[in-house]
């Protein structure tokens, strides 16, 4: 977390006087993540888009001299470590790593994208030796995976292990990065791993040959979202959505391949990867849409509130049953979809997706922790909708893998609806949201929301609000039920 006015990431890395990789790579990358980069150049190599021509390794006393000129006045909140060119370098930068209490993660380069060499095989030793167990996250592509472990990676179905292995190494976790595998369904995966859990990220299979600098761009992208305050899941999500823009966006600038552009922060819902938990071998099919915005969306506990609402002219609305089970739970469930039915109102069940199918509801909405045990296929091929809660880009990339027929925001702001693990996400990081989703998903916004902050929320974009005690718990319901439409209006 940032300890500072702005947020600090160092590369420790080599200088490409072609630009596309190494600290320019890094510092491009910070820039646009609003991360202040500072440099440790290991190396300075003469390079362009053909071939490195040369490589001049910093010496000793002069990369000494860079670590404690940054240490004893910008300290890191993230280090990013890249090309680490011979064996005295390996040692002095894990001399310093040992003291350091953040957040590092370390792209093992040991090869240009041209093909040459950066890195001596005695160099190579002492990473696995002395770096791997101060790394909280490595990022190897195929080659450099293969390296490390001293054998040839069959395909995709050989990651798994290769991860788990890599980690027994030393390494905290390790991301596998698949641009060098067969790409799988259009798509491109990276496999994450802590030797316990992992997920696969599911990327689009970019058809550019300018993808200079991607491995540095994609762990100077972690390393910056680490720096401002992200959990590493997210900060994989990001920095996995940050190069497949780049790549998308890339040119060609010399004679040879160009490199991975760097066009700020990811908006764009195409570059957003997808996440599950194994390898997913077949592509999902989307759910069906709600034809149309939420508009304002309560959250009740029971068929009364339903009946009640619903003659407002309230069109979304939401059954959270907690109090019962069993026949009552049917019945109760039954009776709001009857009285949907009488007003064409959209009913989404929460949790209970087994019980809506049977009692033929509108659709299903989920949690994160449900969306991992209920039959996702079941509720598709039943003709319901579905609608996900988010609460970050880890979880957003979760739902996206589902293609939902809405995905829920929030908390937006504290609630006391329930005990959330997470910080209120404000609304500048639902604007963020709204511009990375609004295109392809139906949104709706929840968490502590209320007819005082309903316009603010609404200005967003993000169409439609969801509240609970907002309405439930008003004095006068029908009066801020009326209000509450007024607003969402307005905002269209």
């Amino acid at each position: 977390m940032a300890t500072h006015s702005k947020p600090i990431a160092w590369s420790i890395a080599g200088s490409d006087s072609g630009g596309g990789a190494g600290i320019q790579a890094d510092l491009a990358t910070f820039q646009d993540f609003a991360v202040h980069g500072c440099t440790v150049i290991t190396a300075i190599t003469a390079q362009n888009s053909f071939a490195v021509g040369y490589v001049a390794v910093t010496h000793r006393r002069a990369l000494a001299a860079q670590i404690n000129a940054l240490d004893s006045d910008l300290p890191a909140d993230a280090i990013k470590v890249g090309m680490l060119a011979s064996e005295e370098v390996v040692e002095m930068v894990a001399k310093y790593l040992k003291e350091y209490q953040g957040f590092v993660v370390c792209d093992p380069v040991t090869r240009a994208s041209s093909g040459d060499s950066l890195i001596t095989g005695d160099a190579t030793n002492a990473l696995l030796d002395q770096l791997l167990p101060r790394v909280d996250l490595l990022t190897p592509n195929r080659n450099e995976a293969e390296a490390i472990l001293g054998r040839q990676l069959r395909g995709l179905e050989d990651v798994e292990k290769a991860g788990k292995e890599i980690v027994k190494l030393g390494a905290r976790s390790v991301l596998i990065t698949g641009g060098h595998f067969d790409a799988l369904n259009g798509e491109r995966l990276d496999y994450w791993t802590d030797g316990d859990s992992g997920f696969w990220l599911h990327g689009r299979d970019v058809q550019t040959v300018n993808s200079h600098g991607s491995g540095c761009t994609l762990s100077s992208a972690v390393a910056a979202a680490v720096a401002r305050g992200y959990d590493l899941k997210d900060a994989l999500v990001l920095g996995k959505a940050y190069v497949t823009q780049g790549l998308r966006l890339s040119t060609q600038l010399g004679g040879g391949p160009g490199a991975v552009a760097h066009m700020g922060w990811p908006t764009h819902w195409w570059d957003l990867p997808t996440v599950s938990p194994t390898l997913r071998q077949t592509a999902m099919k989307p759910f069906p849409s709600c034809g149309g915005k939420l508009g304002l969306y309560p959250v009740v506990d029971s068929a009364d509130w339903i009946e009640r609402l619903l003659p407002l002219g309230i069109t979304t609305i939401q059954l959270r049953v907690k109090d019962k089970s069993g026949e009552a739970l049917r019945a109760e469930i039954e009776r709001a979809v009857a009285i949907s039915e009488r007003y064409k109102a959209r009913l989404f069940i929460n949790d209970y997706w087994q019980e809506a199918i049977a009692a033929g509801a509108y659709g299903v909405h989920l949690g994160q922790e449900d969306l991992q045990t209920a039959d996702i296929n079941a509720i598709r091929e039943a003709g319901l909708r579905l609608g996900v809660s988010t609460h970050s880009y880890f979880e957003i990339a979760t739902a996206h893998s589902v293609k939902p027929s809405y995905i829920a925001l929030g908390p937006i702001y504290a609630t006391t609806s329930k005990v959330m693990p997470f910080d209120p996400q404000g609304l500048s990081q639902l604007q963020h949201w709204v511009e990375l989703l609004g295109e392809q998903y139906t949104l709706t916004a929840i968490g502590g929301i209320d007819v005082r902050r309903a316009k603010d929320v609404l200005a967003t974009g993000v169409g439609s609000a969801a509240m609970i005690s907002a309405i439930t718990q008003a004095e006068d319901v029908e009066a801020t039920v009326a209000e509450l439409m007024a607003l969402h209006e307005a905002a269209q």
